[in-house]
């Protein structure tokens, strides 16, 4: 029967497209797209001018992200249109309007680059800037100093809404359910810490969508991060070199390459990368049974090295003004070795009874692999567009643990030393189309099909060696499949009527889950079909100042972290362990926004309510044996109410400031075994960043960032508080910049959370890093800004 329906919705969503509307009477229409002469290449955000024979102007607008323009409720007459675009020679077009021929379609233009304009363009006037579309907020990136030699996640750590947790763990609003994606798409790019590969620099701008309309995937509950990444506008040869050196030490290599002539586009990333990281965690842990107290101390120590190789490479090849396809493969091929050393001591009220060392190493590799192509087809009806889109993922990986176990009081002893084995390997293919037709000068009916196949096997063991020959611990040797099938298919439309606009769509995905093991311990089979309705509308007062409220129903799948049973035994006085009986949950998110530009400053508040059915929640319990177990269940629902004000100002031209707020209040309700998970709280977030333009080419950045306390109904976290600093100099008439800069200089980014249950206290201390200094230096080839990791043309995704 699901099967059935799905099909049903998919024909009924491109039947649709055989419903044109009429076109405006009594108005005159303008629309065309507009194009790099040289590479064919679209050219967003091109300064449109109307004027009359008077050279009165009538109206200035601007191109779309895709090239495309389309000025209505013209009145008829004899125009000139004139497009303006930094880096290109001026065009000129005459036009005439009347009751006859109301509508002229340019089709195509043409800008050609201003060769001598484009050598005296200075990078040191871009600064971020924040835009809001019908269902996005667009934070475009400047030359910041603290983004010229980061990487991918710092940057989004200075992103509106957009948190990164030291352990990397990515939050929108304070909620981690968020669904990653790269110019559109799932990528490999967002797998493991690859996003510490990319340089922030490679980045054109972030999309914060926390209320995706039907063309994106319901994944996430929180909403998506679309990251959109740097186009090659610069025929021939043209490229950068990065390199940065920091302490402790941080080495990368980052080279980019690129080759553009009229009917191809070569791209070129290679990535190398050295890291260390010192973390230090510590446990203070009281147990009471039958009225005595007992304490136990841990600390751990942790050297981290990783290290990491990422090979991307790819051509568009330009068949003709229309029709475009687009090929490349990456690899991101990293090893770490870890090593480890955490002490134990037991207490009871009195005295120490007993203290403990174990130390650990441990060596992974992990290939990721991802080979892409996509077609692009346009049509001379400006905006109606074709795209199809094929991806196949393939990694493996291969960890092992060494720990050796030594009492050293009261009398020393050692332990049978123990290892484990986790073997991992994932085989992924995407097949996707997409087709946006105009309906009218105003209207658009976009539909979309979408397949997705994912089978993921982990293979994991535990031994210890109590004599001469090695023996399964507690049974832990067992192998899991799991196979994932998602059929998807949409359908929006979206209007416009005056200053008025909307968005209406609905997507449905049908999902097939598979779960098995070789000990028959975790078998589980899942298969649902779902709708997932959106609305958008919007109403523009005056250009900058706009007016949103928007819904919509997400999904939040649990990620396979949280499903996987299989644990490390570094600690064998706490472990995590996964829930294979998860179940997904369901947001309905509400949102009313508000952007408000003047001149140098730019309001925008924000106020959201988010309904969440079954959310997944963090569990801690003591098992039989007296380990603390983490896991992950689901709970009966939670509501989350919030308000969120972001500011960005530009009091003088050599000083920019920008100001984010976000509090919200949250309400959970459910149970699971003897806890009661009914709790009520709240939260906040903050930052507050600077940056200064000095003489001589210098610039300063500073960055405080705040995340208030944070409470469950098992746990209580402090307020997090850390700074980052930033100085860069332009050198060789900005074909090269230094940057000196450091992160966490405080040394206090650290998580600190008291966790209560039944008869333990646990009060645990994380820092996963500790402050790091860094020096970078870029070079840019031909003094150009150059292409630099970017994906396959996604077509209507951006």
């Amino acid at each position: 029967m699901n099967i059935r329906l799905f099909f049903l919705f998919v024909l009924l969503c491109f039947n649709a497209a055989a419903q044109p509307l009429s076109p405006e009477k009594n108005k005159g229409m303008i629309s065309g797209r507009l194009t790099d002469h040289s590479s064919k290449l679209s050219i967003a955000y091109v300064t449109i001018s109307i004027k009359d024979q008077a050279a009165k102007s009538v109206v200035v607008a601007m191109s779309n992200e895709k090239g495309f323009f389309k000025i209505e409720e013209l009145p008829f007459g004899t125009f000139n249109i004139e497009f303006r675009f930094m880096g290109f020679q001026p065009l000129i077009k005459s036009v005439i309007l009347t009751a006859a021929q109301s509508t002229a379609e340019l089709g195509i233009l043409s800008l050609e680059e201003d060769k001598n304009l484009l050598k005296e363009v200075s990078i040191n006037g871009e600064k971020s800037t924040l835009n809001l579309k019908l269902d996005k907020k667009i934070f475009e990136v400047g030359k910041d100093v603290l983004l010229q030699s980061g990487s991918l996640t710092e940057l989004l750590n200075s992103v509106p809404s957009v948190a990164v947790s030291p352990s990397g763990t990515l939050s929108l609003r304070g909620n981690s359910n968020v669904f990653v994606l790269i110019n559109g798409r799932r990528s490999g790019l967002t797998q493991g810490n690859a996003l510490e590969q990319i340089p922030a620099d490679h980045i054109e701008r972030i999309e914060v969508i926390t209320n995706p309309s039907s063309r994106y995937d319901a994944s996430g509950s929180a909403g998506i991060i679309n990251i959109i990444l740097k186009k090659n506008k610069n025929t021939g040869f043209n490229g950068q070199a990065r390199i940065v050196a920091g302490l402790p030490n941080d080495s990368r290599i980052n080279p980019s390459l690129n080759y553009k002539s009229d009917k191809l586009n070569l791209f070129s990333t290679f990535g190398i990368r050295n890291t260390d990281y010192n973390g230090l965690y510590q446990t203070k842990q009281t147990i009471t049974d039958q009225g005595k107290p007992t304490h136990l101390n841990q600390v751990q120590k942790e050297d981290r090295n990783d290290k990491g190789k990422l090979f991307y490479l790819g051509a568009d090849y330009f068949i003709n003004a229309q029709n475009t396809i687009t090929a490349a493969f990456l690899r991101n091929a990293t090893k770490d070795h870890d090593k480890t050393i955490l002490n134990y001591d037991f207490s009871s009220s009195l005295a120490t009874d007993s203290t403990i060392r174990r130390n650990g190493e441990s060596r992974e590799s992990r290939n990721y692999n991802q080979l892409e192509f996509n077609y692009t087809k346009t049509f001379k009806d400006a905006g109606k567009k074709l795209t199809v889109d094929m991806q196949y993922d393939f990694w493996n990986s291969d960890k092992n643990w060494e720990l050796n176990t030594t009492r050293l009081s009261p009398v020393m002893a050692t332990n049978a030393p123990i290892r484990t084995a986790s073997i991992g390997s994932s085989k992924d293919f995407l097949l996707q189309t997409d087709f946006v037709q105009p309906l009218s000068t105003r209207s658009n009916l976009e539909l979309g099909l979408k397949l997705e196949k994912r089978l993921v096997s982990s293979d994991f063991k535990a031994e210890e060696q109590p004599g001469d020959s090695w023996h399964i611990i507690d049974g832990i040797d067992n192998k899991m499949d799991y196979n994932e099938l998602i059929g998807s298919a949409y359908t929006q439309f979206s209007s416009k009527i005056k200053k008025f606009s909307y968005l209406i769509g609905l997507r449905t995905e049908a999902t097939k889950i598979t779960i098995e093991d070789l000990g028959n311990e975790f078998n589980n089979k899942k298969d649902y079909l779902r709708l997932f309705p959106t609305l958008h509308t919007s109403y523009e007062f005056k250009t900058g100042s706009a007016l949103q409220l928007s819904y919509s129903k997400r999904i939040n799948r649990p990620s396979l972290y949280l499903l996987y049973p299989f644990n490390e035994l570094t600690d064998f006085n706490a472990q995590f362990v996964g829930n294979p009986d998860l179940n997904p949950s369901y947001a309905n998110v509400f949102e009313f926004s508000f952007l408000q530009k003047w001149g140098t400053l730019t309001f925008n508040p924000s106020l959201y309510y988010q309904y969440i059915k079954s959310p997944i929640q963090d569990y801690t319990y003591r098992n039989s044996n007296g380990v603390f177990i983490s896991s992950a269940v689901n709970i009966d629902q939670e509501i989350r109410r919030g308000a969120e004000l972001s500011i960005l100002y530009n009091p003088v031209k050599v000083l920019s400031l920008n100001l984010e707020l976000n509090i919200y209040h949250f309400e959970q309700a459910g149970a699971f075994g003897t806890q009661d998970f009914n709790f009520s709280g709240g939260a906040s977030t903050a930052r507050l960043g600077a940056q200064v333009k000095l003489p001589a080419e210098f610039s300063l950045q500073g960055r405080y960032n705040f995340t208030g306390v944070q409470s469950n109904a098992q746990s209580r976290t402090n307020a997090i508080h850390f700074m980052d600093l930033g100085l860069s100099k332009n050198l060789f008439k900005n074909k090269a910049t230094v940057v000196l800069d450091g992160t966490n200089v405080l040394n206090s980014r650290k998580t600190n959370t008291l966790t209560r249950g039944t008869n333990y206290v646990l009060n645990q201390v994380s820092r996963p890093d500790a402050s790091r200094y860094r020096l970078s230096f870029v070079y840019r080839f031909k003094g150009k800004e150059s292409q630099s990791v970017r994906q396959a043309k996604t077509g209507n995704r951006n």
